[in-house]
């Protein structure tokens, strides 16, 4: 007869092996990243991030001095590629369906957590974010709405000269501004209203 305790010896160990490196520090990013979408970057601690990747304290403080030194890497490292610029043949179209693209990317994980950040996080800790937000966020918005404009005045449905920074604010600012500040997010309803009520008539060429 087999007893309980030969039976546990002969079954195979079930722990998993130690991970290092590459392995180890995305699954701290990982968790660093699920940490922010449900309790917040007031919420997040070295000590939670460390429990849900299944490490020690220590592995994360070794390659991350601090809190705001590992949200940094963990947004930088999952922030969404928004792709390439939408091409429907109509700027009516392309910046709707490019409205779109930003809003989902709002709410994916990684949008989420540096939503966190930026709803919660005092003055000091959020100019640390200030170039995440610029080089993961601003900036490839900006480059896709400058190709689906300049291939709107190729057309000759965008006037020449709707090239002004300003004017490639506008998008980006008002969608941040709906999720930041009122704190509620858009339909494609309400886009498509954008779009007709205030972006195309910013853009659009005299005679159409």
């Amino acid at each position: 007869m087999v007893t309980s305790r030969s039976a546990a010896a002969a079954r195979p160990s079930m722990a998993s092996p130690r991970r290092r490196g590459p392995v180890l520090e995305r699954a701290i990013l990982d968790a660093a990243l699920e940490q922010l979408s449900t309790v917040g970057w007031n919420g997040l601690t070295m000590e939670g991030v460390a429990a849900g990747a299944q490490t020690g304290k220590a592995a994360v403080y070794r390659r991350w001095p601090s809190k705001e030194d590992l949200v940094v890497d963990a947004l930088q490292a999952a922030l969404p590629a928004l792709g390439e610029a939408p091409d429907f043949g109509s700027v009516r179209e392309d910046l709707f369906q490019l409205c779109r693209r930003l809003r989902d990317a709002m709410l994916s994980k990684p949008g989420c957590a540096l939503r966190s950040v930026l709803h919660e996080c005092d003055a000091g800790s959020a100019e640390r974010f200030q170039s995440v937000i610029l080089k993961g966020v601003i900036q490839p918005s900006t480059e896709l709405l400058r190709e689906v404009v300049g291939r709107g005045i190729a057309r000759g449905d965008v006037r020449s000269d709707a090239t002004s920074e300003l004017s490639f604010e506008v998008i980006p600012a008002m969608m941040m501004y709906r999720s930041k500040v009122c704190g509620s997010e858009w339909t494609d309803g309400e886009l498509a209203e954008m779009i007709d009520q205030v972006v195309v008539p910013l853009f659009r060429s005299p005679g159409n």
